[in-house]
């Protein structure tokens, strides 16, 4: 079970919404945030400054940041490669994370759907290129790319017939998530070997577990019935996790304990446990697991310090072996007061002391 150093016991992370960089520190996330190499280092340094001189008490951030060789940030979330990979095209807006326009492909297209070499398919082959050029320049690489999960993209592919034929075609659901699932192993086992890790996009808590952590978007799966899920999701989840190890669920939906007795029948060591999920009943299911404990973005924006101090209280105090746990609050929007973001870290300080 994977168990956090003397140094790291309860973990904090937290990621900012990209309409918080763009109105805080002027970045835009057009195409040349994710594509352009030498903005994308520029970025990085912008960011860990930013966040020195905005938090830097709480130890996040750079003084002097240098430059790096970022091959996708560690300071945003949100995944479009393997929509791309498939076909979807990719909206790109200065203060918005990238989404892909949903494809809506026939049951034909979806029946002969495979999946691509994503070496010679883009996006990855120009990332693969800025790679190639970055290692030559520095000599090593950093960062990684969302990888998304397999509900979320094949919802992209394929729109609401999706959930039908959940009940009206499953083996056609089977076949498409399986596609789905090899190509997202694929692509983060090649990032992995190129950057020493594959998820840190999908969640910064993945570096203090294991850099190698690989993290399975689960987001569309509180859409679906646990028992949908345990017949056709999460067999597909099994052979991934079979292929790629330490294996992680990102769950950012209200309902995890629902599911998870079925995430039990996973290899699995870390799982995030979305804001208003039973955390106690989860623990219950998953005893031996990493727990990152998500706190609402929505409430960091709109509520007070008192009660930011009291949802963070309640996640611990529901957690279990706190050895075994973490805080985040992801994609928080411009306007979210610091003072909610200095009494996140406070409360968890002050049970880091408890823990001493």
């Amino acid at each position: 079970m994977p168990v956090t150093t003397a140094e790291e016991f309860l973990p904090v992370e937290l990621v900012f919404n990209p309409n918080w960089w763009y109105h805080t520190a002027g970045i835009s996330f057009d195409r040349s945030f994710y594509f352009d190499a030498e903005a994308r280092v520029q970025n990085d340094i912008t960011m860990r400054r930013v966040l020195y001189e905005r938090f830097g008490d709480l130890g996040l951030g750079e003084p002097d940041p240098q430059p790096r060789p970022i091959i996708g940030s560690l300071h945003v979330a949100g995944g479009f490669v393997i929509p791309a990979l498939l076909g979807a095209e990719i909206i790109f807006a200065p203060d918005e994370a990238p989404w892909p326009k949903p494809l809506n492909l026939s049951i034909e297209e979806i029946e002969a759907l495979e999946k691509s070499d994503f070496r010679e398919t883009w996006p990855m082959d120009q990332l693969i290129a800025d790679m190639d050029a970055l290692e030559d320049q520095y000599g090593y690489l950093i960062g990684d790319l969302n990888t998304d999960g397999v509900l979320n993209a094949a919802y992209h592919l394929y729109g609401q017939q999706l959930f039908l034929d959940f009940y009206q075609s499953p083996e056609r659901v089977r076949r498409l998530l399986d596609v789905i699932g090899e190509l997202v192993v694929d692509v983060a086992l090649y990032v992995r070997q190129r950057t020493g890790s594959c998820s840190i996009s999908v969640n910064r808590m993945a570096e203090h577990v294991d850099p190698g952590l690989f993290l399975h978007a689960n987001c569309s799966v509180q859409m679906i019935s646990p028992e949908s899920y345990r017949q056709l999701h999460l067999p597909v989840e099994q052979r991934m996790a079979r292929r790629i190890q330490p294996f992680g669920v990102h769950h950012c939906g209200d309902n995890t304990h629902r599911i998870a007795p079925a995430y039990a029948e996973l290899p699995a060591v870390y799982f995030e446990i979305g804001w208003g999920s039973d955390v106690a009943r989860c623990r219950e299911a998953l005893p031996d697991a990493f727990f990152n404990l998500r706190l609402n973005p929505v409430r960091m924006l709109n509520c007070a310090p008192q009660e930011i101090a009291e949802d963070t209280e309640q996640l611990l105090l529901a957690a279990g072996p706190l050895e075994q746990a973490g805080v985040c609050c992801i994609n928080m929007d411009h306007g979210t007061p610091d003072d909610n973001v200095f009494t996140m870290f406070e409360t968890v300080q002050r049970y880091r002391r408890y823990g001493a």
